[in-house]
């Protein structure tokens, strides 16, 4: 056989690898969403004796996790974290976490679901626990505000809420806390990128409309992913001239809204889902805490019990 021959049959031999690492975690999400755990088990099975323990394998375990949890299956739901978290942990001994992206989005999972289940099942105490030991252990990776997310679910309502670093900001200079005590506040942490940030900013501007007389401040903290439109990788500068782009077209009613810019943000308040929706009451604590959009109804709701009291 020629040289070229070899060449063509060494493609055909792993385009279908490629094909199938590519396929599992798209394929086993479609058959959660049918509720087909028997035909994403199979699916997995078939990978792992083919492929063997892949990042790719250990980010469709983890929906399986997912996929009992939105069952509130939790025994189940425990014993697919608790292998995507052994796994994990196996391929850490031999490279990082961030070194590819299933690995973080695989343990991350594997955490939030093992604390949900925690706390479902009345241990509220073991499931704080847990997330404050993964935070200890992988607070300087990619994975950092996703636990503290979780953690803030269950601890962050009712205490001081974490001061914000405004060093950097975009729009007007952001308030002192000196200047906020007294004053209910609404934190709207959202990306240049989502679009569930957008659709929530009619709902913010009249919110901020209807309960300014009241004092309540509104603040949108963000932060610079690396990247502009379409996922180009781009300078701080660029970013930065992009992110203003974005709020002179989709932000305009909220455009004197000061917009503190830091990744230290985002990790104080866990913010890993855009956006996250925080309140806070007029003694400087969190009334509120919801990671996602809300409706009008359900964000006033909470804006007007932190303007009461």
């Amino acid at each position: 056989m020629g040289k070229w021959p070899l060449f063509f049959a060494a493609i055909l031999f792993w385009v279908p690898r490629i094909h199938a690492q590519a396929d599992l975690i798209g394929d086993v999400r479609a058959q959660l969403a049918q509720n087909s755990f028997p035909t994403a088990e199979s699916e997995l099975k078939n990978y792992k004796s083919q492929h063997g323990v892949t990042p790719e394998y250990l980010e469709a375990l983890s929906w399986m996790a997912r996929g009992a949890t939105s069952t509130k299956q939790w025994d189940q739901a425990t014993a697919y974290a608790s292998e995507t978290r052994r796994l994990c942990e196996q391929q850490l001994t031999k490279r990082k976490l961030d070194s590819d992206p299933h690995l973080p989005v695989a343990l991350g999972a594997a955490y939030e679901v093992l604390a949900q289940a925690l706390a479902e099942k009345g241990q509220h105490a073991q499931a704080i626990s847990l997330l404050r030991s993964a935070l200890a252990r992988y607070g300087n990776t990619s994975i950092r505000a996703r636990l503290q997310k979780n953690l803030n679910l269950l601890a962050l309502v009712g205490q001081p809420a974490p001061p914000l670093q405004v060093t950097q900001y975009l729009g007007p200079k952001p308030p002192t806390p000196a200047a906020l005590k007294g004053s209910p506040v609404l934190l709207f942490f959202w990306a240049h990128w989502c679009v569930d940030c957008k659709a929530e900013v009619p709902i913010i501007a009249r919110l901020r409309q209807e309960f300014a007389p009241a004092g309540l401040v509104v603040i949108g903290p963000t932060q610079l992913y690396g990247y502009a439109a379409q996922g180009a990788d781009a300078t701080p500068e660029q970013e930065r001239t992009y992110i203003e782009s974005v709020r002179a077209r989709y932000y305009a009613s909220l455009k004197d809204m000061p917009v503190p810019l830091s990744r230290q943000n985002f990790n104080a308040y866990g913010a890993s889902t855009t956006p996250t929706l925080v309140v806070l009451n007029r003694a400087g604590q969190v009334a509120m805490y919801h990671p996602g959009a809300l409706s009008y109804n359900e964000l006033r709701s909470a804006v007007q019990k932190a303007v009461a009291r």
